[in-house]
């Protein structure tokens, strides 16, 4: 009996890996996709036809964080961890999703009709398909990946006549504020773009992948995530004004510093409701402030969301100083309100992704004055990193990120396991070159941002085993940089002959 011919291994006909680990490993996997653990996977694609695939980074929020969506300076870097998409078009007008990230809770596969997201011959609206995907926990996943087909037909009019098949691989850990879900985002609006000829520029997929969060999925991000994973560069910190979306010069960290992430363990949600609720309470904030300042407000008969004619701040809390906020409104503002007090005084707010829910309590005071400060602290922070990096330089850029961290507590927006790794850096101290450190991302867990001398991570090591022992919780540590999405661009592979 003659052996078995091997099958025959794609060629990248364009685009190249980088050098990238993590590309060469699924280029590998695809090749022997026919021996895959998951049947779903077996089958996906033909094998005589072209295959894209797209990669995207997750990403560290040095400083900025929840700041964005008040129109903050954020410092953000691309991590080394990534999730790769391999797409394939469909002559069935339908999306067939496989991960190969396993989860209890879900299906590997999902597959829907593109005509699906039509209905009399007009685009279903994004709550309809919204309330599907939360409706089914085992396929709320798959909002992220069929959300960028129709975030594309919405909002630039493209007409799919053909389907796609796609697979998806991530390294990204998910709950852990590094942004998995912007990652899976990006990666497949990238993939989607190349392989559907759209020509999307970066900005342009970052700002799409933002709608699908926000209208498809239901979370109320800011823009930054999805910026750092599309814009992004590697071993630099991606500086975006997020007014909305303005790409400043990325920045360099000095010579002799690095950044890394330690993951607590616990898991959050930018869905959750304490991000939800204290995004709301700085929305509260701005229109209170508003008021007190003479804005003219231009009220929505049909809904919450209103308009301020500001040329004052320009429509941007994070535009206000700290002395003007101190001096002129910190105490005019209640502490807290309840959801019914503020409407009845002040109709609603200008953010279009989240409600006043009148039977809820919110705290306004600290979550309108975070993002004030934290803009100052990040635009202080940018000045020193393009400084050498002097000892006393870096203590003050370590002081800065513990005040942030400080005021994520303040928001309600801390958790134990954060304060701990923040306390056991803080411990370490500049003595064995390590300076400061934050919660990332939305907060309530997730990952802390280390800033150390380069030779420090050995330290950075040691308190991930202190924090073991004292908790019983793995505490995974992201190191390194690797490119956006767009630095990367897109492989074509064919089968080799």
């Amino acid at each position: 009996m003659e052996p078995k011919e091997a099958p025959a291994a794609y060629k990248i006909v364009h685009g190249t890996t980088h050098d990238l680990a993590d590309v060469r490993a699924f280029l590998a996997m695809l090749d022997k996709l026919d021996s895959n653990p998951s049947p779903e996977a077996r089958t996906l694609f033909d094998p005589t036809e072209e295959l894209v695939v797209a990669r995207a980074p997750g990403r560290l929020d040095v400083m900025g964080g929840i700041a964005d969506y008040s129109g903050s300076l954020v410092l953000q870097l691309p991590i080394a961890e990534a999730t790769l998409v391999a797409l394939q078009c469909d002559d069935s007008r339908s999306l067939t999703i496989v991960s190969l990230t396993n989860h209890p809770s879900r299906e590997v596969a999902f597959t829907m009709s593109l005509a699906d997201f039509e209905q009399n011959g007009e685009i279903v609206p994004y709550e309809l398909t919204r309330n599907r995907f939360l409706a089914d926990e085992r396929h709320r996943w798959a909002a992220y990946v069929a959300g960028v087909f129709l975030v594309l037909m919405r909002e630039r009019g493209v007409r799919f006549d053909r389907g796609a098949r796609l697979l998806i691989a991530s390294c990204v850990p998910e709950g852990t504020g590094v942004s998995s879900s912007a990652a899976i985002e990006v990666a497949v609006m990238s993939a989607a773009s190349a392989a559907f000829n759209l020509n999307l520029e970066a900005r342009e997929i970052a700002l799409l992948c933002q709608i699908v969060e926000n209208a498809v999925v239901g979370a109320p991000c800011g823009v930054m995530d999805q910026m750092t994973v599309a814009c992004g560069e590697p071993d630099r910190l991606l500086a975006l004004l997020c007014q909305p979306a303005e790409l400043l010069s990325g920045v360099p960290l000095p010579v002799g510093l690095s950044v890394w992430g330690l993951d607590s363990g616990v898991r959050h949600s930018v869905g959750a409701g304490h991000y939800g609720s204290v995004r709301t309470g700085a929305f509260m904030g701005y229109r209170i402030i508003a008021d007190l300042a003479n804005l003219k407000v231009v009220q929505n008969p049909a809904g919450q969301t209103l308009k301020i004619l500001d040329d004052r701040w320009h429509g941007y809390l994070a535009n206000l100083t700290p002395s003007e906020f101190e001096q002129d409104f910190a105490a005019r503002l209640p502490e807290t309100t309840t959801g019914a007090d503020f409407l009845r005084l002040f109709a609603g707010t200008t953010d279009a992704v989240t409600r006043v829910h009148p039977e809820l309590i919110y705290a306004v005071r600290q979550p309108t004055a975070h993002p004030i400060y934290e803009n100052f602290r990040v635009r202080f922070f940018a000045e020193l990193l393009h400084a050498p990096a002097t000892e006393r330089r870096s203590q003050l850029l370590g002081e800065l990120m513990y005040q942030s961290h400080a005021s994520y507590s303040a928001c309600g927006l801390g958790s134990e396991a954060t304060d701990l790794l923040v306390k056991l850096v803080r411990n370490v101290g500049p003595a064995r070159g390590l300076y400061g450190a934050k919660i990332t991302g939305g907060g309530s867990g997730g990952t802390v941002a280390v800033l150390g001398r380069r030779d420090a991570e050995a330290g950075v090591l040691d308190i991930a085993r202190q924090y073991e022992r004292q908790t019983k919780n793995g505490c995974a540590v992201f190191a390194g940089s690797s490119p956006g999405s767009a630095a990367f661009g897109y492989l074509k592979l064919t089968k080799g002959i």
